[in-house]
């Protein structure tokens, strides 16, 4: 859906301190009865794949997994891993410090206020960009590199937006991102097995990733069956991983109805972005979801969106693509991508076909199938 440019008269504040307790939410957050959250959805059964054996370079483990992870993206591109080797202090920390940021007054957040057009920064339910259909939550993003001279890139961001206080926490969101990258790039093995191009091939498309991490706060709404946290559509990434609190709210589009994925301790869910998609020869599917709001309790969750170095071309390996499996999206860098889903389109279900029509140069690769 184009991104509303219609620039509202008084700008909306999202002060979840005041509009968790108010009885009558905003217009601007009431969605269309057609696109509202129905209760009790039927749960998804969603793989949950042991990656102990894989870790251990265990061939047969190994080879297990990477038909799991196989089915669960032809199907439906969502699966969660547990045993991953993530340190549970470190989640915990992750986690706790969620609060100590969107827990202070609105002021200071808004010290990182994430700017126009931007990917980065504090955003209070995206108001600077939309008018309508507004998400009930606060996020904070910023940027992750894989790129060994920019290690430190994430305790800088901290400490140059919030001060010298927050240093701390900048280094703990820093780890916490290395270690999603680490498990990203075993997780682009497995899906380069899965493919038949190889353990290396994704692994090392991705090695110097250049990643965005979320962190998603979704405060009590007294009318969550009007609202949305998230809207409904496919993250223009390459992986998701994602860390839910026990508070339940994600749901995923499978089999033409929405189910619910239940928070499950200790277990990341990984799903399948658009850029993968693409990477894929769509052979794997882009994971349709949204997330819902409660009444009674705040929800988090952790987001790490694992994207290609600036410079990176997107097209899928040779192997996947064939007379018979012609190029179905064209080539393309990620930040071309993002620039459309921050300033052109508001990322829903049809994300990349969109883009495939927009994006400069664009022509009908189909003839092009030993790219």
């Amino acid at each position: 859906m184009p991104i509303d440019n219609q620039q509202q008269q008084s700008p909306l504040v999202f002060d979840a301190s005041v509009l968790s307790h108010q009885t009558q939410i905003p217009k601007e957050f009431i969605w269309p009865d057609e696109e509202r959250p129905q209760p009790n959805l039927p749960e998804l059964p969603v793989p949950l794949l042991d990656l102990n054996g894989f870790l251990a370079r265990d061939a047969a483990s190994a080879d297990e997994a990477a038909k799991l992870v196989g089915e669960a993206c032809e199907k439906h591109g969502i699966f969660l891993v547990v045993n991953h080797g993530v340190d549970a202090k470190l989640l915990e920390d992750a986690c706790k410090y969620m609060d100590h940021f969107f827990e202070l007054p609105l002021a200071v957040k808004q010290m990182a206020q994430r700017k126009a057009g931007e990917n980065c920064g504090y955003a209070s339910s995206f108001t600077g960009r939309f008018s309508s259909k507004l998400p009930w939550k606060e996020t904070l993003s910023f940027r992750f590199s894989g790129v060994e001279s920019e290690a430190n890139i994430v305790q800088e961001y901290f400490k140059g937006k919030m001060g010298e206080d927050f240093e701390y926490i900048g280094r703990i969101y820093q780890d916490y991102c290395k270690a999603m990258s680490g498990l990203s790039l075993a997780i682009m093995e497995l899906l380069g097995m899965s493919l038949g191009v190889g353990r290396a091939y994704f692994r090392d498309f991705f090695e110097e990733n250049d990643s965005i991490m979320r962190l998603n706060y979704y405060p009590p709404c007294q009318k969550p069956d009007q609202t949305l946290g998230t809207g409904p559509h496919c993250d223009p990434t390459s992986l998701t991983i994602l860390h839910q609190d026990q508070v339940s709210g994600l749901q995923v589009f499978a089999d033409n109805e929405w189910r619910s994925v239940s928070p499950v301790a200790d277990a990341f869910v990984v799903n399948i972005g658009d850029t993968f998609l693409a990477l894929s020869n769509g052979r794997y599917k882009s994971c349709l979801h949204r997330a819902v709001v409660n009444s009674q309790r705040t929800r988090k969750s952790l987001a790490f969106f694992l994207s290609p170095k600036k410079d990176r071309v997107v097209r899928p390996p040779k192997q996947l693509v064939s007379p018979s499996m012609p190029r179905i999206y064209p080539d393309f860098t990620w930040p071309t991508l993002l620039e459309f889903t921050q300033k052109h389109y508001r990322s829903d279900m049809n994300t990349l076909d969109a883009f495939s029509s927009w994006v400069p140069g664009h022509h009908c690769c189909s003839k092009i199938f030993n790219n």
